[in-house]
């Protein structure tokens, strides 16, 4: 079978602070784009998986870090670790190798991957 990769965008606005960071101490906000891609094998319906439900998943797993203080989530919320923990909470939602990419504003990203 063809493997095939299904992506999805979604953004999140959501302010943290850098603790012990000269610029990023203090605490500021950020539009997060959030890009997630599935990797499978497309099933007797024609699909991998129907975006509706992508979507709803991704949507749900989002609206948790939505216009909070990431801080109170992460201990030192850095784009890596918050594109780390998305990862993990949508990897055991998703049954897919998958990938979560973050931009932190424009033209800053992070990637964790399995696939």
């Amino acid at each position: 079978m063809v493997k095939m990769k299904l992506g999805i965008i979604d953004y999140i606005d959501s302010a943290h602070y850098l603790p012990g960071h000269e610029t990023c101490g203090i605490v500021h906000g950020h539009t997060y784009k959030t890009e997630v891609v599935i990797e499978g094998e497309k099933k007797d319906t024609g699909m991998v998986m129907d975006f509706y439900e992508i979507k709803k998943v991704i949507k749900e797993v989002l609206k948790q870090y939505d216009h909070v203080l990431l801080n109170n989530i992460l201990e030192f919320p850095s784009v890596e670790n918050l594109c780390e923990h998305v990862h993990a909470n949508l990897s055991s939602r998703l049954d897919f190798p998958l990938s979560v990419k973050m931009w932190e504003g424009e033209g800053k990203w992070c990637e964790v991957s399995t696939c």
